[in-house]
């Protein structure tokens, strides 16, 4: 079982930015600010699940085949080999915390899809 992440570990992205607010054997909990009118790559993990809760403003996930929009207090789960994504489609910040549990936690864990931003 391996953990990559450390409590207090931050990145910058083009999309916004993450930091890690807790992490442990099994879990890593963090903050994740997307800046306005940006979206995630649409993914997939082979070795966790993803629990997200947004915390201020309006995100619209597509998780499989659905696009779901999420306001502030509401929360979805994403399990492990499940093609997702997270947008903000409005003109503020939109922050929520991600819980990641599995057997293998890295951010080498992505499997990507479609990305704006061209990364593979």
């Amino acid at each position: 079982m391996a953990n990559n992440y450390k409590k207090g570990q931050k990145d910058a992205r083009p999309w916004g930015t993450w930091e890690i607010l807790d992490a442990g054997e099994n879990f890593c909990v963090k903050r994740i600010c997307v800046t306005p009118d940006n979206i995630l790559s649409l993914q997939l993990h082979h070795h966790r699940n993803e629990h997200w809760i947004i915390v201020k403003g309006e995100a619209v996930v597509t998780l499989g085949d659905k696009e779901i929009i999420l306001k502030s207090d509401e929360a979805i789960y994403i399990p492990k080999e499940t093609e997702h994504r997270i947008q903000n489609k409005t003109k503020k910040i939109m922050e929520f915390i991600e819980i990641q549990t599995g057997d293998n936690l890295d951010e080498n864990d992505i499997v990507r899809f479609e990305d704006k931003y061209g990364r593979v």
